[in-house]
């Protein structure tokens, strides 16, 4: 590592807040799967901003799209109407089949959105006592950092010495919707899940949970809110994860790739009246449905759809699982995975993920490590099978033992 990279890490360390452990690599730029180091050594970012960048690093069209739109009008609030927000409404609505759309900025928001609507919806329509409202979640989901997600996280880093939380969520193991329908009473207002869990390592739940949890939800009368922020626009080989097991959720939540990695930008997306109980004052965001990430949100979902970057993940991912189920490394305890959203799951005695996603990085590859044991890979949608090949190639390499 040059002087030059070691000055910017020892700044970061010396007047940044320490609430990240990146590995000790400098970025000044990206196009496609490829990112460069600060020494222009070249990487093959199989991260990709933990799928904001599905669509790969500058895009141009996206690019092209932004530097447009910037030109002309940035920000008006929703104090006023913009040019762009109403053709977002339509272009998204008709890709994913939902009937109301509310813009936010990031993941977390969008959360927090969706939270706040569905308690609301719960006492005004459903009828549920005041104050009174449940939420079931999952153990070991990740749906953000705030304070209001926090409370409901199982994670004890994630939750140590922030509290006192907010009441009003239930928990329940993942993949199990016999748990899950323990738990439901009369004043259950929504399930809140992700189709599969990303940052606890791509836990992916047995075949036809999502068509249970579909079926409790209806019969119950409760929300289904899918978090599909990172597992979707196209990170799974399908549009949504939903799509795997056929079913359409209640309320879906949107971010990451809906801006191409260009802008913050997300969305919560209803096919019931959950929505429509927000009146005018009782939620809102200055930049939430700015024209800026509209034209942005616009021009990304366009490229991913007419680019097939969608069939790409899903023919490249099942390249990969393939190829890093073939490695044969006793080290590895599983390979789990679905399009590309992928994961290797190291035995514990293999010593921890992090020493391999360091191994990896001396060999061009980018990867995260997360939950100890367990390397994820996420690469854009936009490689190419000679690109896989290699990064498998890599990736055995370091594990090889």
């Amino acid at each position: 590592m040059s002087v030059h990279a070691t000055d910017f890490i020892a700044v970061e360390q010396l007047l940044g807040a320490h609430n990240y452990a990146p590995l000790d690599v400098v970025l000044s730029r990206g196009e496609g799967v490829w990112v460069w180091d600060v020494d222009g050594k070249r990487y093959l970012d199989c991260l990709s901003a933990y799928s904001a960048v599905n669509q790969g690093h500058c895009h141009p069209r996206i690019l092209e799209a932004m530097i447009a739109q910037a030109r002309r009008l940035t920000l008006t609030s929703r104090a006023f109407r913009n040019d762009q927000l109403a053709h977002f409404y339509e272009e998204i609505a008709a890709l994913t089949g939902s009937h109301k759309v509310l813009p936010m900025n990031t993941g977390a928001e969008a959360v927090e959105t969706a939270v706040k609507a569905v308690r609301k919806w719960g006492y005004e329509v459903k009828g549920v006592p005041a104050g009174q409202a449940e939420i079931i979640v999952a153990a070991e989901n990740f749906h953000g950092r705030t304070l209001g997600i926090v409370g409901f996280s199982t994670d004890p880093e994630a939750r140590g010495n922030f509290g006192p939380f907010a009441p009003g969520f239930v928990t329940v193991p993942f993949g199990d919707p016999e748990a899950l329908e323990r738990s439901i009473t009369p004043n259950t207002v929504a399930v809140l899940i992700e189709p599969i869990q990303g940052e606890a390592g791509v836990i992916i739940p047995p075949a036809g949970y999502l068509r249970r949890v579909r079926e409790l939800c209806t019969r119950h009368g409760v929300t289904m809110i899918l978090d599909e922020i990172q597992t979707g626009l196209g990170r799974t080989g399908k549009l949504l994860a939903e799509e795997h097991e056929g079913v359409e959720a209640d309320v879906t939540l949107l971010g990451k790739a809906l801006s191409g990695g260009f802008y913050p930008v997300s969305a919560v997306l209803s096919n019931t009246e959950v929505l429509g109980v927000l009146k005018p004052g009782q939620h809102g965001s200055t930049f939430g449905g700015n024209p800026l990430a509209c034209a942005v949100a616009r021009m990304a979902l366009k490229v991913l759809v007419e680019e097939g970057m969608i069939e790409n993940a899903a023919r490249q991912g099942a390249l990969m699982k393939a190829g890093l189920e073939s490695l044969g490394s006793n080290l590895v305890r599983e390979v789990r995975g679905r399009g590309l959203m992928l994961a290797v799951e190291l035995h514990p005695e293999a010593g921890g993920a992090r020493r391999y996603c360091l191994a990896l990085k001396e060999r061009g590859i980018l990867a995260k490590d997360t939950h100890g044991h367990t390397i994820r890979i996420s690469p854009p949608l936009v490689i190419a099978p000679e690109q896989v090949e290699w990064a498998v190639e890599q990736i055995g390499e370091s594990i090889r033992r």
